[in-house]
């Protein structure tokens, strides 16, 4: 990288927290060592090493030095390469603040409300997550209505913090759909979410990284398998 920096991103092409900061790199330009973790099979020396308290991913090394969290990466980026690519954060402080509430509703409520109806523990536990669902993207319809005032996305006239956070969850939205037939965003109900969704979807910056909603499919039909098949193991050592 330009001005000495190395950056190398620890991640696992499926997890919409490392899309986040794979998208944020993106935008902004900036080229980076990928490294991908088998979380599955057993987490590398350098993961555990960079990330000892929660030994997740995604983790950004920047010149040896490593940043956990996704929301935190994402401003750690922003604040680190101020002077390239577009800014994600805004400058004014209220604008800063309206961003990260709207970023930490989407992982609080929006993300919840996903894991829930996907991989509820019982139809009725699914069901309430689609419910939730619904409800929070509905709330979210009203924040970008209301800070994007019209303009095409979060950001206003250009992609900003919240639209890549909600941005991570995509591909597993458009798996669900594509693999369950559920409608996650509706646009009867949420027509600005379904307009922004292709909009940022198809932008240059965006469309390279996004993962193959084939490949999230087939892996998403494989955790619920292994889900399906550990309850039936632990049902069977409880009788």
């Amino acid at each position: 990288m330009a001005g000495g920096d190395e950056l190398k991103l620890l991640g696992m092409w499926a997890s919409p927290f490392v899309l986040r900061v794979k998208l944020a790199l993106s935008i902004k330009g900036l080229s980076y060592e990928y490294v991908e973790e088998d979380i599955f099979g057993g987490k590398s020396e350098l993961l555990l090493k960079s990330n000892p308290v929660h030994n997740k991913v995604p983790v950004l090394i920047h010149n040896g030095k490593p940043v956990c969290e996704s929301l935190i990466i994402l401003q750690y980026i922003d604040e680190a390469f101020a002077g390239t690519g577009p800014t994600l954060l805004p400058a004014d402080p209220y604008e800063r603040a309206v961003a990260r509430f709207w970023a930490a509703y989407i992982d609080d409520k929006v993300l919840a409300a996903w894991m829930q109806a996907s991989r509820g523990k019982t139809e009725e536990d699914k069901a309430e997550g689609r419910k939730q669902w619904f409800v929070a993207v509905e709330t979210l319809e009203g924040a970008l209505r209301d800070c994007g005032k019209g303009k095409p996305f979060f950001g206003g006239d250009s992609v900003g913090f919240v639209d890549v956070v909600l941005g991570g969850l995509l591909g597993w939205v458009q798996a669900n759909e594509e693999a369950f037939g559920i409608e996650s965003l509706d646009p009867q109900r949420t027509p600005l979410l379904v307009a922004w969704s292709e909009r940022f979807g198809a932008l240059e910056t965006v469309e390279p990284v996004m993962p193959e909603v084939s490949r999230l499919v087939e892996l998403g039909k494989m955790v619920l398998a292994r889900g399906r098949e550990a309850a039936a193991v632990a049902a069977g050592a409880s009788n």
